[in-house]
């Protein structure tokens, strides 16, 4: 804790904003291919240069940015961070960056209702926003690739090791990067990926460029929808902590149904110990799509009410917590066979 806080310095809304309009129109990118006077620089980037400038100079009195001789700009070292393709997406009021900037606006709404509010700006939920806006939809899928949830770790250590496992299902699975380094790294497992058509589009060249198209099944399904059923393992990474606990209980219950009698279901990220309270990122998914973290109290009675017993609970070696749940000793309506 610092020793003295600054409440208005921690409620300036002018600096995030003049680092979207920068990064959105490329700024960054201009100067580094040799555009520094401010009326190149509105010319090139679509901006009117009495207006762009004060923007500029915002950012260089916050150390974004310098200005070596009025109204010409040049590079420091944060202003390199914009350069970063992950940065120009995520500030790009354009796509989802845009996105997600305005949607901070609803979070009072979410503070006093618990339900996210996104449709009151964009008209429809999150989610049915993506997939009526395929531009947006791949910005999000650039952003959440291995930027956003980390480099794919095929090492899921689950109980008895991965001898057992012939056919595993990655649930809500994205482009496959995640389904590839792990079929890659267990050279007698075959994967189905399920995902929306949208995303698993990308899916093929990413099996093909990790040399695992032959045991690679790209099937587009909701998750919602039923599963294909009798695998020995199905994954859900980064999945259920986008959803509230409705949508999350069903998830889970189509997944226990899929997996009985004898598979898995193994959740990575989305889980915590409970005596991790959740980052900051959590206030995000709250006002985009009303998800969060659960502990593991938490999660186990949702895992109960699907039907699903948790048999192990822990940090992978990657630093990610793993929860690893059976079928509870039911009859279920069965999912999907398997091809």
């Amino acid at each position: 804790m610092p020793d003295k806080v600054d409440i208005w310095a921690l409620g300036d809304l002018c600096t995030p904003w003049c680092i979207h309009v920068a990064a959105t129109l490329g700024i960054a990118g201009h100067i580094a291919g040799g555009i520094t006077r401010i009326e190149d620089l509105a010319a090139a980037s679509g901006a009117v240069s009495d207006s762009l400038i004060r923007v500029l100079r915002h950012l260089v009195n916050k150390g974004v940015f310098e200005e070596p001789s009025p109204g010409c700009f040049a590079l420091n070292e944060p202003a390199l961070a914009l350069l970063d393709s992950t940065a120009r997406i995520g500030f790009d009021l354009t796509g989802i960056g845009g996105r997600m900037a305005y949607a901070w606006g609803t979070l009072l709404n979410a503070v006093k209702t618990g339900a996210p509010a996104y449709d009151s700006i964009f008209r429809v939920p999150f989610w049915e926003d993506l997939k009526a806006n395929p531009d947006i939809g791949a910005s999000f899928d650039s952003l959440m690739g291995p930027a956003g949830h980390g480099a794919p770790d095929p090492d899921v250590q689950i109980s008895g090791g991965w001898e057992s496992v012939r056919r595993i299902v990655d649930v809500g699975g994205g482009t496959g990067a995640l389904l590839a380094s792990i079929l890659r790294a267990h050279a007698d497992v075959r994967g189905i990926l399920v995902d929306l058509p949208q995303t698993i589009d990308r899916s093929k060249e990413i099996f093909q460029a990790a040399g695992v198209a032959d045991r690679a099944t790209a099937v587009a399904l909701s998750f919602f929808d039923p599963l294909p059923s009798g695998a020995d393992l199905y994954l859900l990474k980064s999945v259920l902590s986008d959803w509230p606990d409705r949508e999350a209980l069903l998830i889970l219950k189509i997944c226990a149904e899929a997996a009985r009698p004898a598979g898995r279901v193994v959740i990575l990220n989305g889980v915590v110990p409970d005596s991790d309270y959740g980052p900051s990122p959590e206030l995000l998914t709250m006002v985009l799509v009303g998800g969060k973290s659960r502990t593991v109290t938490e999660f186990q009675e949702l895992a109960h009410e699907a039907g699903l017993e948790i048999i192990a609970a822990g940090p992978q070696p990657s630093g990610r917590f793993v929860v690893e749940c059976r079928p509870a000793p039911s009859s279920g309506r069965p999912g999907t066979a398997l091809a």
